[in-house]
């Protein structure tokens, strides 16, 4: 028999689950506030996976994520301990904004300190509570505010951590990025933990593609480590590699007409959208530097010069599908939601 699971003060028995409590603090009205994480420890020996949403307030597509994971008819037969902690940032969930109250990013935060500021002291009780108790953990986010990303897994190509699990995953793309100081990728590396970051949707938005990915990618994950049992093999392409990737920026301040869209495969030189001034005089044509995949792209039609339009990134001698949008929703749309 497994020993339970201790964390947050609670002991979680084998094979049953359960929602803890991490108490941060309250709040200016004295409403205490803290980080619920559902726990569902299996019977079985197995690792320990943290799979975490809200990190920034305002990104909600991957609570929805999380919460068909636990719904999973798989996690009856668990093994290890899945830690879900499906909105970290209470303060900007509630308040629908990316940050905290005292205007920090979470995500720069990390690894936090019990006497910082509020960001500081949110991001030490998750290291102390959640990281340092998981081998592995999935980060969920989406694009900002007014702007989405293709499906896509970010990750240090060179980290032997996250290596394996990159392909198994399933995102269409998947783009090299460094770690960031303070970000929780970080921070979980220089403990040993080995952290994918998803990336899909737009904040404040739902988006069934993307959700379908997420939770499919998971899954595969944690089959791979060896707490689900294997699910079939998948005939899907295996994941582009991207080693960079560039915004596309907007030449001159106006009206933006987008001409492009996601998971479209662009030429060098191509013509991706116009920024026209709001007279009729003059227009300005935005055109890609480089050939790519657009993975990022800005909705807003009102637009300042420079502000970011079309992130592309640049992916090789990758054999690229003109159709691979199309074909990722014909795969993941043909039934009901969950």
């Amino acid at each position: 028999m497994r020993s339970p699971f201790e964390i947050g003060g609670q002991r979680i028995a084998p094979g049953t689950r359960q929602t803890v409590d991490l108490p941060l603090g309250v709040m200016s009205n004295q409403v205490p506030v803290a980080i619920p994480v559902h726990v569902v420890h299996g019977h079985g020996e197995g690792p320990t996976l943290f799979v975490s949403a809200a990190v920034h307030g305002d990104e909600v597509l991957g609570v929805e994520v999380i919460r068909r994971i636990l719904k999973h008819a798989g996690l009856g037969r668990l093994h290890g301990t899945l830690l879900a902690v499906p909105i970290v940032n209470t303060f900007g969930f509630i308040n629908h904004s990316r940050y905290l109250p005292d205007r920090h990013d979470l995500n720069r935060c990390f690894p936090g300190s019990p006497n910082g500021s509020l960001a500081s002291q949110l991001a030490h009780l998750f290291m102390r509570e959640v990281v340092a108790r998981s081998q592995y953990g999935i980060d969920l986010h989406t694009g900002a505010l007014h702007r989405s990303n293709l499906p896509q897994i970010r990750a240090d190509f060179a980290n032997p951590l996250t290596k394996p699990l990159v392909q198994v995953f399933g995102a269409p793309v998947v783009v090299h990025a460094t770690l960031r100081d303070g970000s929780l990728r970080q921070a979980a590396r220089e403990r040993g933990v080995a952290v994918l970051l998803y990336e899909a949707g737009e904040a404040l938005r739902m988006d069934e593609l993307s959700i379908r990915v997420g939770v499919r990618g998971v899954l595969a994950v944690m089959a791979t480590v060896g707490m689900l049992a294997a699910a079939p093999p998948h005939t899907r392409p295996p994941p582009l590699l991207a080693h960079s990737s560039q915004w596309e920026r907007a030449p001159r301040g106006g009206v933006f007409r987008r001409l492009r869209k996601l998971g479209d495969w662009v030429a060098a030189g191509e013509r991706l959208g116009v920024v026209a001034d709001p007279f009729g005089e003059g227009e300005a044509q935005v055109l890609a530097r480089a050939p790519g995949m657009i993975i990022g792209q800005s909705h807003l039609p009102v637009v300042n010069q420079g502000d970011a339009l079309f992130h592309v990134a640049q992916l090789g001698d990758s054999d690229v599908s003109p159709d691979l949008l199309d074909r990722l929703e014909q795969n993941l749309l043909p039934s009901e939601p969950d």
